[in-house]
Order: C-alpha cells, then sequence, then structure tokens
C-alpha cells in the first residue's frame, strides 16, 4: 500500500496541493484558487517597524489573480522605510508562493502571501529586510557549502481579565497545566492555526511569567518552532505573531511580546536556535559532541554579540530585561546546558542509551542517533526584534565565525561551565553587552563593516538603524528610573506591541 503523505499535513495548501510549499507555482495557487472559491488575495510584508503591512486585492477573474502573482503591485516605499527617500520611493512588491496560505480569519475566502520589495528596475531591493536575510543565506551556502537552519522560541504575554479560581503562583507558571493556567486553549488554538498557514512548530507551554496588576491577569506562554531553513524559520515567525495578534483581538484581549511590561517579573525573550546542515546531517556534530564548525559559529556569535542587539533589541525596554543576575544574559560567553550565557548548548540527545526502553521493557532496543536535533542557542533576542535582519545577522555572524583565524581561541577564552553570576572574578573578566539603545548603535557603527562583508547588508539601513537607536538617548536609562519610578511605566506603554 502506498502511503500518501501530505493528507494530514497540517499546511492546508500542501495537503490539497500534495507538495511541499518550496515547490509551489503560480499555477498551483491558481488551481487552489478556484477549487477554494477563493474571493481576495492579501499580500503582506515586513516594514522597518517589524510588523506585517497589508495589502488587499478582490480577485476579478482568473486572469486578475494569475497578473496579480506574477506583477506583483506598487507600494510606497518611503512610509515603510525612513532610510528610502520620498523622491525614488516607489517599490514593487511580488509574492513569494512558498509562503502562500489560507487568511484563518478572513469571513471571505482570502488567500494570504508573503512578498518581497523590488526596485523600479525590476531587481530585489537590496535593503529589504526579507532578501537581506536571503543574501546572507545564500553567502554561507556559497562559502561553506552547508546550509543554515533555525527556529524561534516564540514568548508572549496574553492580558485578560483577571480570574479568581485555580490561581497560579506567582513566577511560577513554567509548563502549568489548565485550569492554573488560564489561556490553554488560547495556545493551543493558536497553534492549529499557526500550522495551518505553515508554521512548523515543535511545542507549547506556559511560561514562567504570570502576575495580577490591577483587574488584569498577565499569563505568559511560549510557541517553540522545529528547525527550518532559516528564511522559512523567519517567514513562520512572522506568520506567528500575525496569527497570535489577531486571534487575541478576536477574543478580546491583549497580547504583547514587549521584553518587559514590569518591574520584578519575568521579561520574554526569542531565543534563535541555529544548525548547520550538510548532506542532510547536522554538521555540528561528531560523535555525540559539538564540533569545531560548531565552536567557530559561536565565536562569531560573541564577536558580533554587541552589535546584534541593534536587531534584536531594538527599544529601550529591551535593556531592562537584559540585567544581571538574571536568566537573559548580559556577558558574552557560552556554556553547555547554562542558562546564565548568551550561547547556550542545550540538551541535545547525544547519549547512547535507550532511553524509552528503560521505561518501556516491552519495546525491542533501537541504535537511533538523535544528534541531528543538537541545536546552538541566542538568547539575547526579544520580540521587538524585526525578525529578518535578526536572523540575517544571525546567519552572516555564522560565516563570520567559519572565517575567523581565531575562531577556536575565542571559543575557547569565552566558555564557562559555572553559573556566572555565582563567581563574581569569571563575571568581571567577561565583556558584557550593550546596556543600552544608545551603546547597541555605538556596538554597531564600531562593527558595522563586518555587516558590509559579502553584500549582505546596506550601508544605508545600517546608517539608519545606528541613527534611530541613538535618537532614543536612553544611555542612563537604568540609573533614570531608580528616581522617576512611573518612567518604567511609560516606556512600556509606547512599546507594549512592539515588532
Amino acid at each position: 500500500m502506498i502511503l500518501n503523505n501530505y493528507k494530514l499535513r497540517p499546511n492546508i495548501l500542501v495537503s490539497y496541493l500534495e507538495k511541499e510549499a518550496k515547490d509551489f507555482t503560480k499555477q498551483d495557487l491558481i488551481t487552489f484558487a478556484i477549487d477554494h472559491h477563493i474571493k481576495m488575495v492579501n499580500f503582506h510584508y515586513v516594514a522597518e517597524d517589524g510588523r506585517l503591512k497589508t495589502l488587499n486585492f478582490v480577485i476579478n477573474s482568473q486572469e486578475h489573480l494569475s497578473e496579480l502573482l506574477s506583477a506583483g503591485e506598487r507600494v510606497d516605499g518611503s512610509s515603510l522605510f525612513s532610510h528610502i527617500q520620498a523622491g525614488e520611493s516607489d517599490l514593487y512588491v511580488i509574492p513569494r508562493y512558498r509562503t502562500a496560505f489560507l487568511n484563518p480569519f478572513s469571513e471571505i475566502p482570502s488567500l494570504d502571501i508573503l512578498c518581497t520589495f523590488f526596485t523600479k528596475d525590476g531587481v530585489p531591493l537590496e535593503s529589504g529586510p526579507d532578501y537581506i536575510l536571503h543574501k546572507a543565506n545564500k553567502a554561507l551556502k556559497e562559502n561553506t557549502a552547508m546550509d543554515f537552519h533555525a527556529m524561534g522560541e516564540l514568548e508572549y504575554y496574553i492580558i485578560s481579565e483577571k480570574e479568581d479560581l485555580f490561581p497560579a503562583y506567582d513566577q511560577k507558571g513554567y509548563q502549568e497545566s489548565a485550569p492554573f493556567n488560564k489561556q490553554e486553549d488560547f495556545r493551543v488554538e493558536a497553534m492549529n492555526l499557526i500550522a495551518q498557514c505553515g508554521g512548523n512548530i515543535k511545542y507549547g507551554h506556559s511560561e514562567v511569567g504570570n502576575f495580577i496588576l490591577g483587574d488584569y491577569n498577565y499569563e505568559q506562554n511560549e510557541i517553540e518552532f522545529l528547525p527550518s531553513p532559516v528564511e522559512e524559520a523567519a517567514d513562520q515567525l512572522v506568520i506567528a505573531k500575525w496569527i497570535l495578534r489577531q486571534l487575541a483581538f478576536q477574543y478580546g484581549m491583549s497580547i504583547t511580546f514587549a521584553p518587559k511590561i514590569t518591574e520584578g517579573k519575568a521579561g520574554s525573550g526569542l531565543h534563535i536556535h541555529t544548525r548547520l546542515v550538510k548532506d542532510g546531517k547536522n554538521a555540528m556534530v561528531d560523535n555525540g559532541k559539538i564540533n569545531d564548525t560548531a565552536k567557530k559559529v559561536i565565536a562569531g556569535y560573541l564577536d558580533l554579540a554587541p552589535s546584534l542587539t541593534a536587531f534584536g533589541n531594538t527599544n529601550p525596554t529591551s535593556y531592562f530585561r537584559l540585567v544581571p543576575h538574571q536568566e537573559a544574559p548580559t556577558n558574552i560567553c557560552w556554556g553547555d546546558r547554562n542558562r546564565s550565557t548568551l550561547v547556550r548548548v542545550p540538551l541535545g540527545w547525544t547519549g547512547t542509551s535507550d532511553m524509552a526502553k528503560l521505561i518501556n521493557p516491552l519495546e525491542e532496543k533501537q541504535e537511533v542517533d538523535f544528534s541531528f536535533k543538537q541545536t546552538v542557542e541566542y538568547r539575547a533576542a526579544d520580540g521587538s526584534a524585526n525578525i529578518y535582519l535578526l536572523l540575517a545577522g544571525l546567519t552572516a555572524s555564522a560565516l563570520h565565525g567559519l572565517e575567523m583565524n581565531d575562531a577556536l581561541k575565542i571559543a575557547e577564552k569565552t566558555y564557562v561551565d559555572i553559573n556566572i553570576f555565582d563567581d563574581e572574578k569569571v563575571e568581571k573578566s567577561l565583556t558584557t553587552l550593550p546596556d543600552s539603545c544608545v551603546a547597541s548603535s555605538m556596538a554597531l557603527s564600531k562593527q558595522k563593516a563586518l555587516f558590509l562583508n559579502h553584500a549582505i547588508f546596506t550601508e544605508d539601513l545600517l546608517d539608519q538603524i545606528i541613527q534611530s537607536l541613538a535618537e532614543f538617548k536612553d544611555e542612563n536609562i537604568r540609573e533614570e528610573v531608580k528616581t522617576d519610578k512611573e518612567k518604567l511605566s511609560r516606556l512600556v506603554k509606547d512599546f507594549l506591541y512592539c515588532g
């Protein structure tokens, strides 16, 4: 019997068309639209603020749909990006067919697609966020013959009306079950919708943070993805954030990916796990242990860590999360299974024992190598990030590490095997991350040339990011809030819906 490997796939288009999303063609989308009575097409694209923008179309005919999918449409680039001048602002948005999904919220049957920006000359906009990631991915592949995979841990707070029944313990909500976890149904519904729209989900659970403030309950949850080719990973995260916000709005609740929403409570990060793949195998593991390739990548992350904050920690509230003696990192170092470090090598199924058989004695022993699951985790980023630029920065940093002559020395020097906050001598010996947007701006200015290597980032975009971060003038923000207790609250309000 030949099994159909597509019928149980959650992605609606993949299941119906019986092919992988990367293989979608224009005709596939037209066929799906006809068979599902699609009435509208929505183009989406990420702008400077990291959020999805939308352009709606009513389908007038099959010919009209074909034209839309081929020619795209015009948009005003200067209204989307501050580094684009009004005198040359016209851009095209052209759909990437592999990102198409059936809109789960629209009452009118609608097909939604992510787009790439093109210039008047019909070439991709060099500073377009998704195209920068594409260039980074291409450069790494061409120079190393390896593919870069990534996945994100998407943390968020759901804000809902206070519920007195079954209260969870303050700041002890990690992987709590309903009814102590009030928003499990919301999370599960969101996961289902994200999967239908192409998200490659690993799992979801409640997180540490939960507290009551006034008449509202704040509950932290997380949805984690599986490693995917880096461009697909970025698309999935962008769509997932859009779905979570849409669903929260339908529920009459608020949701925030902001890095910090009140003092003394857990902040929300956007941890990114990465790995290199060659010939279908994890290229960062040998004999069940991370190898020199992995250590070089880690060295690249650490060397460019100060300026990576310019892409992953983009507003002043980011730096209330990145404070000493919390699980969020402040020192530039790495370690195994160590949550006090900037880069962590998580527990990775690299042992040889058959754990399942030990507690299921009726099972036969299986010699299965699960080391392909091993990843390297970058822990500084948060929900303020422009996801495409963050992943492009990490990809460029990985390539930088692989090309550095002293990468292994850097990796050896920055390895720690203790909680760094338990040893003052070790803590003081390590370089620290920027403590403000201004410091992040200065770090990117110093390391800008490294992100221009391989023509990945563009100078005009980097200069705009440097300027925007500097304009926050927050170099003394942590001291200022000590005397102005309301300042943090005002900042939280300003950036509650960041990213």
